[in-house]
């Protein structure tokens, strides 16, 4: 369990985390997103310990993160991948890894294995690894103590699409576990696939948060008639609220019943009536961040 109450960071007259609240879930995978700047990495620091917070608290396991005993063998992270010593080969990296989480060293070929890195490319210097082989290490690193929490921020940067799924399934399989998985990332259909809930920042605050079904789940119905002005124009004489037509299909908020009867009254035939769909994770998104957008800004 992660818990984050009322957390709040500032830097001089600048706040990049503004009096956040929220959790992550044992047997979880909580999706944590948000436009470049909006205080997504400030959180997950303060979290690890490595940032202080201005005001407000956050715990992992019930407690402070530097009140845990031996902290790294029981919270698994990956902030930077890049942030590895370049001199050292993999299997170093992992083996201090083993020995700071006191666990046996066998670990670390079964780490190796998992996120395939072969033995060849565990002997060699960090300096030359490609980006997704510094992300596959950097998942070895966090997942070698067998954490029963898992903090990722941007754990499939650099991976290719073969790497993804890797993930997808692994962090799905630890959840299934019942351990705690919290994941920032800008991939939103791979957090779609893979987040069971979702928790949206911009500009330090938190814009939504909820289970994902709950998110994007759709609202009202969807008609197809071959008079769709009419019913359109017979539903909102009903006090309905019509969201647009396109083509034969006409948009309303409301439930299909109620959408049935108006086509009664009317008259009007209906070949169609389906529940609204559901909004993808990137319109969500968008909608919910936008002004915080850099882009947006610029434009």
């Amino acid at each position: 369990m992660i818990r984050l109450e009322n957390l709040t960071k500032r830097y001089g007259g600048f706040t990049a985390v503004d009096d956040v609240t929220f959790e992550a879930r044992p047997g979880v995978v909580t999706g944590f997103l948000g436009p470049n700047g909006a205080g997504k990495s400030t959180a997950l620091r303060m979290v690890c310990g490595l940032t202080p917070p201005t005001s407000g608290r956050v715990t992992v396991l019930g407690r402070a993160y530097r009140d845990l005993p031996t902290p790294a063998a029981h919270v698994g992270t990956l902030l930077d991948a890049a942030a590895q010593h370049a001199g050292r080969t993999g299997r170093e990296i992992l083996t201090l890894a083993a020995i700071a989480a006191g666990r046996p060293r066998t670990r670390v070929d079964e780490m190796l294995d998992l996120v395939g890195l072969t033995a060849d490319e565990s002997r060699r210097r960090v300096r030359h690894y490609s980006l997704g082989m510094r992300q596959r290490l950097g998942i070895a690193q966090a997942l070698l103590p067998d954490p029963q929490v898992l903090v990722l921020d941007e754990p499939a940067n650099g991976l290719d699409p073969q790497g993804i799924h890797w993930m997808r399934t692994l962090l799905a399989g630890l959840a299934a576990q019942g351990r705690t998985v919290l994941l920032s990332s800008h991939l939103l259909h791979e957090v779609e696939l893979v987040a069971d809930e979702l928790v949206l920042i911009g500009r330090g605050r938190i814009v939504a948060q909820g289970t994902k079904t709950a998110l994007l789940a759709g609202t009202g119905s969807v008609a197809t008639t071959p008079e769709p002005a009419r019913l359109a124009e017979a539903l909102t004489r009903a006090g309905l609220v019509v969201r647009g037509v396109d083509g034969d299909a006409v948009s309303v908020d409301a439930d299909g019943e109620r959408v049935a009867r108006v086509a009664l009254d009317a008259a009007l035939l209906v070949t169609d009536l389906r529940p609204a769909q559901g909004a993808r994770l990137e319109q969500l998104f968008l909608e919910l961040t936008g002004s915080a957008d850099r882009s947006a800004v610029a434009a």
